[in-house]
């Protein structure tokens, strides 16, 4: 398992990746984030030793190596997801390879729904606590020890410290930036009018199908993170629309400026 890591990280380094100080996973239909970085090197997914591959015609599948308001950052364009038929080993698997690589900060972004509907649709939710519901965990397994502590305390798996600094930045760019819970479930159909009610009732603020295993990995190995929520569209079981991918790509695409924005405002700030 480690070695698998080792390989995978040689591989990286040989195509010319340094050692990045953050890390970065980019959600669904957020990737104007890449014109602001200085793109030193860039590689497939499906290059790399022990990599998953993006089956998600969305998702462009690279990592990539460079500058962004004078740090080095590994980003994520496209992650992986259970519903595609991964473990949750597999799902987060990239974010031990940035481990080793050299991160110490984590940032992360997603599309979500929203469960609090004083929420509107293209504005941003600061993650502050979740709700794991995939129905698994990715430190479920053997051997799981060698790479970190098997019982990961979780009650602040956000950095307080990074969404203050979000906060701020919010406020320096006068940004709508709530503050939520978000819960994580398998996909990929989206939900039904009773699972909305349901996630309202446990304490929901914003669903979607990523960043839990990855948020519980980056505790795993004691990597401080912070994640972003883009609300595409919106869950009132008393009105629930039909929403299709292309209504959340585009809802994402209108959101993200300000996602840009708060990214480079915490670059500056940590």
């Amino acid at each position: 398992m480690s070695d698998r890591i080792d390989e995978s990280v040689d591989y990286l380094k040989s195509k010319g990746f340094g050692k990045p100080e953050i890390g970065i996973i980019l959600g669904t239909g957020l990737g104007q984030l890449l014109d602001e970085i200085d793109i030193e090197v860039e590689t497939s997914y499906n290059h790399i030793p022990y990599f998953p591959t993006a089956t998600v015609e969305f998702h462009k599948g690279k990592l990539i190596y460079g500058s962004l308001e004078g740090k080095k950052v590994v980003v994520m364009q496209g992650r992986f997801h259970l519903y595609e038929g991964y473990s949750l080993f597999d799902v987060t698997y990239p974010v031990r390879v940035m481990k080793r690589l050299g991160i110490k900060r984590m940032l992360v972004s997603n599309a979500s729904g929203a469960i609090n509907l004083d929420f509107q649709k293209g504005e941003l939710m600061l993650i502050d606590d979740h709700i794991n519901l995939q129905g698994g965990s990715p430190l479920a397994f053997h051997g799981v020890d060698r790479l970190g502590e098997r019982f990961v305390d979780m009650s602040e798996p956000y950095d307080p410290d990074m969404n203050r600094l979000f906060e701020e930045s919010a406020k320096e760019n006068n940004i709508t930036l709530h503050k939520g819970v978000y819960a994580s479930v398998l996909g990929p159909q989206l939900e039904t009018r009773a699972e909305y009610r349901y996630l309202k009732i446990i304490g929901a603020d914003a669903v979607g199908m990523s960043t839990v295993p990855e948020v519980i990995v980056a505790n795993h190995l004691e990597i401080p993170v912070s994640a972003i929520s883009v609300i595409t569209d919106q869950g009132d079981p008393d009105n629930l629309e039909k929403v299709n991918i292309k209504d959340i790509l585009a809802m994402a695409a209108k959101a993200e400026p300000d996602m840009v924005k708060l990214f480079k405002g915490i670059l500056n700030k940590i």
